[in-house]
C-alpha cells in the first residue's frame, strides 16, 4: 500500500509548516485553508478513517481531543473553534488517514446556536 501524503509529512519526506509534534501525532497547517486558522492533527498511527479506530486507538483518540484544544489556546481562540472529521469519500475526506480539522478566525465558522 502507497504512503499517504501525511505519513510522507510525519516522515518528514515532505516539508510541511508543523506547528506541534509529539510520540503520538503531529499539527501542520493546512495548505488550502478554509479559515483563518486551519489546523491538521494527524495520529503518526495511520488510522484510514475514524470509523475504523478500534479499542486499541482509545489512547490516540483521546490525546487528538486534548491537543486541539491546546492548539486553540495556543492560537487565542478557545472560545471560537470548530473541529471537523471527514470519514468516507462521500463526507468529503480525500486523504485516508485519520486527521482532525480545527477551524477558526471567522465568525462565520461558528455553528448556529
Amino acid at each position: 500500500m502507497d504512503k499517504t501524503i501525511f505519513q510522507k509529512i510525519i516522515e518528514k519526506e515532505i516539508p510541511s509548516d508543523i506547528i506541534f509534534e509529539d510520540e503520538l501525532c503531529i499539527v501542520i497547517k493546512d495548505i488550502n485553508p478554509q479559515a483563518p486558522i486551519h489546523l491538521l492533527i494527524i495520529p503518526k498511527k495511520p488510522i484510514p478513517k475514524l470509523a475504523d479506530a478500534s479499542k486499541d486507538d482509545l489512547e490516540i483518540l483521546g490525546h487528538l481531543m486534548l491537543i486541539v484544544g491546546n492548539m486553540s489556546r495556543q492560537f487565542n481562540v478557545e472560545d471560537a473553534f470548530n473541529v471537523v472529521i471527514n470519514n468516507g469519500e462521500k463526507a468529503g475526506q480525500t486523504v485516508f488517514h485519520l486527521h482532525i480539522h480545527l477551524l477558526a478566525g471567522n465568525d462565520k465558522l461558528n455553528l448556529p446556536k
